[in-house]
């Protein structure tokens, strides 16, 4: 059964006016879950740090590329894969949980699968395993964030395709909004979403003040203690 968009173009844009780290602290506000989960760990790398953030919906799957076919020379790519990305709203951000030990054997996503994983409305790529052909997968304007960088495919093949998966430390369902960027990547609750990005202009502006009194030849810090209450005072108020 297909998922269905619970936010609009104009509402995702909004997300992606805030780098990941500000959308993690704007989360934090509403409370909704533990302060040291719904983020990827540091085991997971963006490949093109310099991009704007990526912003939609899991697609998710679970990868293997260490081991032959027990029959035939590779795998084939599965046509109901394809299809069972379509049942995902758009944007679309692939998520595949490499089950080798160690993962990143093979990559499953290179230039190919990019095009093709673009050309299904998908903006990004998300694995604990490897990818490659980095040059020309950036110049398509797709993102990638991995594990790894390997040389090979090897013997890449995806399977048990809409489950919950677990990458770098992040439990993610099929249909979770994810935001990443340079940091790294996060969940984004649908019920809070339309109301991050003025949370998160709101805490910039706060912190803002920190850096300018910071930076000032007024800085003091009986001054630095007074703008560090007005912070936590404030933060007190968003949260109730």
């Amino acid at each position: 059964m297909a998922l269905t968009a619970r936010l609009t173009a104009a509402e995702l844009n909004a997300l992606r006016q805030f780098d990941t780290c500000m959308i993690a602290n704007a989360v934090e506000t509403f409370n909704v879950r533990l302060h040291n989960t719904g983020f990827t760990d540091a085991s997971i790398h963006c490949m093109f740090k310099d991009e704007p953030p990526m912003v939609g919906y899991a697609v998710t799957g679970r990868l293997r590329s260490g081991d032959p076919p027990i029959v035939g020379g590779t795998f084939r790519d599965r046509a109901d894969f394809w299809n069972s990305i379509l049942q995902v709203p758009a944007p679309r951000i692939l998520v595949l949980e490499d089950k080798d030990n160690p993962p990143g054997r093979g990559a499953f996503v290179g230039d190919m699968h990019a095009a093709i994983l673009k050309a299904l409305g998908c903006s990004g790529y998300l694995t604990n395993g490897a990818v490659r052909e980095l040059p020309s997968v950036r110049a398509m304007g797709f993102q990638l964030f991995a594990g790894s960088i390997a040389v090979s495919h090897a013997y890449a093949h995806i399977f048990d395709v809409g489950d919950a998966v677990r990458v770098g430390g992040m439990e993610i369902r099929p249909g979770d909004l994810l935001h990443g960027d340079r940091h790294g990547v996060l969940t984004i609750p649908v019920d809070i979403a339309v109301g991050i990005p003025a949370v998160a202009a709101d805490l910039k502006k706060t912190e803002q003040k920190v850096i300018d009194l910071c930076q000032s030849s007024a800085f003091s810090v009986t001054k630095l203690s007074e703008v560090m209450k007005k912070t936590s005072s404030d933060r007190t108020a968003r949260a109730k």
